[in-house]
């Protein structure tokens, strides 16, 4: 919490310091964003990345069932891994299904990746140039459960985190960014992807598990052994770079109320988990 606030305070410092509205930061990916749907919808985004990356992906309607499991359950409006259940057979899937009221939103049905090993990829562009970046951090999601496939996350106790940035050169990251670059121009994101290693992430052998466009905290600043310090520099340097980045928002960019209609659907989503 203390961290998330750090960064929001740190954005509408520099917001203020050099002019810039802070509720401009809705707008940042505004044209990825599903005004029918209310939300920045997981299969739109699916439109966008390359096949030799996707994983299937469907709405959930009953009429379905996957043919290889485990898969992952998943609400479409979720982040941060909230709302995701790791499914192994089609009891389990029948019994989730029996469970939903015409309260709950779509959910989706996600196979599993084969790959062994989970990264999380936060990028900041740079400022009049999308197809550049001025941040992009690597960090390793690991879990201390012994779970072949774990539903890692903030709100998971065994995950923990890596950061691999002293593993890699500028042109491996160059590399990973070539691969990013392909999947929309975003202002800001973090990629969660699977690969079996840093190699094969540099190489292009991965699978994307998901792509936040919404509030994407970089999980860099939860790893132990980054110091506060450094932190602190990390959220002072790229909160000043997104203001800039906000404030190169083009005039004819089409204005969209993305925080009110993404704050119905998280309203939605808590009552529906006192439900349940």
């Amino acid at each position: 919490m203390l961290i998330r606030l750090s960064l929001v305070f740190t954005y509408i410092f520099y917001c203020i310091r050099l002019r810039v509205a802070p509720w401009c930061y809705f707008q940042l990916n505004a044209p990825y964003f599903n005004e029918q749907r209310d939300l920045f919808s997981k299969l739109d985004m699916d439109k966008r990345i390359p096949e030799q990356w996707l994983l299937e992906q469907y709405m959930d309607l009953g009429t379905h069932d996957p043919s290889i499991y485990p898969v992952f359950v998943k609400p479409e409006w979720g982040q941060n891994s909230q709302g995701v259940v790791r499914v192994d057979n089609l009891l389990q899937l029948n019994v989730l299904r029996q469970q939903r009221t015409s309260r709950h939103p779509f959910y989706l049905i996600q196979q599993a990746a084969s790959e062994s090993r989970e990264f999380e990829l936060f990028m900041i562009p740079a400022t009049h140039d999308l197809q550049q970046f001025s941040t992009l951090s690597v960090t390793e999601t690991c879990n201390r459960s012994g779970e072949k496939l774990p539903v890692n996350g903030i709100y998971n106790q065994d995950s923990y985190y890596k950061n691999c940035a002293s593993q890699l050169t500028e042109s491996q990251l160059q590399k990973i960014w070539d691969h990013l670059k392909q999947m929309g121009n975003y202002r800001i994101a973090r990629y969660g992807v699977r690969a079996n290693s840093l190699d094969d992430l540099i190489a292009g052998h991965f699978h994307v598990v998901e792509i936040n466009l919404y509030v994407p905290m970089p999980l860099l600043l939860l790893v132990e052994n980054v110091t506060l310090k450094e932190k602190r520099q990390f959220i002072n340097r790229n909160m000043k770079q997104l203001v800039l980045v906000t404030q190169a928002i083009p005039d004819s960019q089409l204005t969209k109320s993305v925080f009110f209609k993404k704050l119905r659907v998280a309203h939605r989503l808590k009552s529906v988990h006192k439900i349940n």
